[in-house]
Parts: structure tokens; C-alpha cells; sequence
């Protein structure tokens, strides 16, 4: 975990999983939070910084595998769910939700877990229930909300999270980070913080 800047109550906080993400943010001036890669390392990181102090709101960038075809270039995701708790099998033993899907506005479906897929036959599994896949994006979305901290989650493309999905990340991640700073200036751009 590594916090650039300050963070301050009328600012928002803008999250990334890794230093890669961020190349392009740091021109912006708003306090950066780098998680490290995962649903434990962002759940911690969010929750520790945002219990020092909050900011106006909490905005997750990063990378997304595609499940469906058709899905490129930047969305801002409308629900977010865990794809790797199988919340069903629990609220049949003991009659409680665990993870519920978290609905944040309009927009694409992204589940997140621990693995990264790169998988075809797991890609269309995820794709009966969402659009894109991370790392990272319901733990940082259910961080903020325990905080009380507003939460958008911006997720570009990638890769199509099928074979070769590891080698398209690496090769893509680089422009995936360009496109995210263009995004962040133009929300700064129509004073949208």
C-alpha cells in the first residue's frame, strides 16, 4: 500500500491496484492510494486510509478483462458483485448474505475475485453474470461504502480475459493508464469534483 498526496474532505481519493495504473493520474493533484493487487490488499488499504479521513468520494481506476464480446474501451460500472464467495451456499446453511451485489448507479456489471481469468471456459461462466472482471473493484466499492464514502468504479478494457489474457494485460496496461488519465482530465474538465 502506498498513499501519494494528502487526502482531504473535499477532494476524491482515487484508488489503483498498481503503480502502472497510475502513471497518468499523478498530473491531477488528487491524492492517489496504490492497493497492490487483490481483494484483501484493497479492502485494507481503503478501509485504513479512510478511517484516517475520508475524502468526498472514493474513485477506483483500473484494469478489467472483457467477458462478452463487444466490451472496449472505458465503462463506469453500474453494480459490482464477488464472483470467487459463493454467497448462495452460505445463506443456505445459515440463512445469511455474506456478499450481495453492490448496485452503484447505471452501467455494466463487473464481478471481481482473486484470479486472474484468462481462462474460456471460467470467462463464459463469469459472463452469465457480468460484463467485465478485476482484481480489486468490490472491495474497494464495499470498503467505501462501511466508510460512508460515495464510490465510482472506472474500469477500462484490457484484454478479453480468455487465453492470452496475461500477455494482452501486460502488453496493454501502459495505454489502458493513458486512457484512464484522458478520463480523469475530462471529469475535471466539466467540474464533476
Amino acid at each position: 500500500m502506498r498513499l501519494h498526496g494528502s487526502v482531504s474532505a473535499d477532494l476524491p481519493l482515487l484508488v489503483v491496484a498498481l503503480e502502472d495504473e497510475a502513471e497518468h493520474l499523478h498530473v491531477s493533484g488528487l491524492p492517489i492510494l496504490v492497493t497492490e493487487p487483490g481483494k484483501v490488499n484493497a479492502a485494507v488499504a481503503v478501509a485504513r486510509t479512510l478511517a484516517l479521513q475520508p475524502p468526498a468520494e472514493v474513485i477506483n481506476l483500473g484494469t478489467a478483462g472483457a467477458l462478452v464480446e463487444g466490451m472496449e474501451g472505458i465503462h463506469v460500472i453500474g453494480t459490482v458483485l464477488e464472483h470467487d464467495l459463493d454467497d448462495s451456499a452460505w445463506f443456505r446453511y445459515r440463512g445469511e448474505h455474506y456478499s450481495v451485489p453492490l448496485v452503484l448507479g447505471a452501467g455494466p456489471i463487473l464481478a471481481t475475485g482473486d484470479v486472474f481469468i484468462d481462462d474460456p471456459v471460467v470467462r463464459d461462466r463469469l459472463a452469465e453474470s457480468a460484463q467485465l472482471v478485476d482484481m480489486e473493484g468490490y472491495a474497494v466499492a464495499k470498503a467505501a461504502r462501511e466508510a460512508g464514502v460515495p464510490v465510482r468504479l472506472v474500469k477500462q478494457v484490457s484484454d478479453q480475459a480468455g487465453a492470452g489474457a496475461r500477455r494482452t494485460w501486460s502488453e496493454q496496461v501502459a495505454a489502458c493508464a493513458e486512457e484512464l488519465g484522458l478520463w480523469l482530465r475530462n471529469e475535471r474538465a466539466f467540474a464533476r469534483f
